[in-house]
């Protein structure tokens, strides 16, 4: 962990600018996987899936059954797993539109406009099973689907060494009603959704993380007319802490997200020089007996430990950082909350650890990364809906209108625009 006492404005900015442009070779790789998937379909998935994942498989598509799981499912696990959909399907039934997100109003005499959700039919749910079976994630994205009223939810994860599902994510899926899985990951399932495959359906829309090879396919998607929820890559917390921190409960912190993956990458910011002063040795002694301790290690190579004098400061720089995860270790932490603009979820207080988000607290664990929390939100029931906007007007109603049209339409050299309110306002002339 890189540590940087008082450090200047300006290299700050530069060190936090993580929007960099994509790999070209990657890029080139992708395209290539992209159009080779769209020719050749399943075929193409099934080699992609031998080459990346080891794995040859001889069906894509995998009906499940909660039977089959429930046997290799920890009890404490499974009530686990349903108070978490419990808390998740309580938090998202807020984001369904109300009444008062479904207008019509009567803009002006005779002029009238409408404005309402509907649900996309067909959605793709993207759940990393790489170096971890995140089946948390099937909960996050499941749920507010389902609550938006989607009719179709393409389930796509990597199949395990045995050629099926990880039997957690098999059983999470069908406790959410899910009785099939498609078993492809990476790049591929990402360009299987898009085109569709023999077995693969296409969706109209994208949602879920993954490494940086499937946040780059879901850009590619995207340009080729599917859409995405948002560019979720590699994880990423950030800290601010002041003299009241526990250095212990801000170590765990940066290990729980630092064993999320490789490239993930952890931001500490302080006031306080004890903790400057602590926190690493603290890291090391507890980092000894992680399990992905290594990974911990290759994450926190790319992280930092910065030390401000004051409040005010810090909170300057974790708003130029827009980190997707904040917690925040402050004696006042719920005002220092309110001051924060840019973060995709921010856990208040010494007793709320970025886990619980990740898990069971209710609230979303698909969030935006590399500083794009300053336009984008993380997922909701909205992520997995449109909008549709309506207008009628009556021949009083243009009478008014139509002339302002006219003037703009011929202002913006577009004679055919006006010309087709003309027609009608000449018709109603006699």
């Amino acid at each position: 962990m890189q540590k940087l006492y008082k450090p200047n404005m300006n290299f700050v900015k530069r060190l936090f600018d993580r929007k960099n442009p994509p790999d070209s070779a990657m890029l080139n790789t992708v395209m290539t996987l992209f159009e080779d998937v769209k020719r050749n379909g399943d075929e193409a998935v099934k080699n992609y899936t031998l080459k990346f994942d080891q794995v040859k498989l001889e069906i894509l598509t995998l009906p499940i059954y909660r039977e089959d799981f429930e046997a290799s499912i920890d009890p404490s696990l499974k009530e686990a797993i349903a108070y978490a959909a419990e808390n998740i399907r309580i938090f998202h039934e807020k984001q369904i539109p109300s009444c008062n997100e479904n207008y019509t109003l009567n803009i002006r005499h005779g002029v009238t406009c409408s404005f309402h959700y509907l649900p996309i039919e067909s959605v793709g749910i993207y759940i990393p099973g790489g170096t971890a079976p995140l089946f948390s994630t099937a909960l996050m994205l499941v749920i507010p689907a389902q609550l938006a009223g989607c009719e179709k939810i393409v389930c796509c994860t990597p199949p395990d060494r045995k050629g099926s599902v990880n039997p957690v994510i098999g059983y999470t899926l069908t406790t959410l009603g899910i009785d099939t899985v498609y078993l492809v990951g990476g790049a591929q399932a990402i360009a299987a959704m898009t085109y569709g495959t023999q077995s693969i359906p296409r969706v109209a829309k994208i949602a879920g993380p993954g490494n940086s090879w499937v946040t780059l396919a879901k850009q590619v998607a995207f340009l080729y007319g599917t859409g995405i929820d948002l560019p979720a890559g590699p994880s990423e917390v950030a800290i601010l802490a002041d003299d009241s921190a526990n250095v212990p409960f801000v170590a765990a912190d940066c290990l729980s997200q630092a064993e999320h993956g490789f490239d993930s990458q952890v931001l500490v910011v302080t006031t306080s020089e004890r903790l400057f002063n602590d926190l690493i040795p603290e890291i090391t002694v507890q980092i000894s007996h992680l399990s992905r301790g290594e990974m911990a290690v290759s994450s926190l190579d790319n992280s930092y430990l910065i030390y401000v004098p004051n409040q005010e400061e810090a909170v300057h720089l974790i708003n130029l950082y827009a980190p997707e995860h904040l917690i925040i270790h402050m004696e006042n932490p719920h005002d220092v909350s309110n001051q924060i603009k840019y973060a995709g979820s921010v856990f208040v207080g010494p007793f709320t650890p970025e886990s619980a988000g990740d898990y069971a607290s209710g609230t979303n664990h698909i969030l935006p990364t590399s500083g794009n929390a300053v336009n984008t939100g993380g997922v909701t029931v909205k992520t997995f809906m449109k909008t549709i906007t309506t207008q009628s007007i009556s021949p009083e109603g243009l009478k008014e209108l139509g002339p302002h049209v006219i003037t703009m339409a011929k202002a913006e050299n577009l004679q055919a625009h006006a010309e087709a309110v003309q027609i009608r306002l000449n018709a109603l002339k006699g």
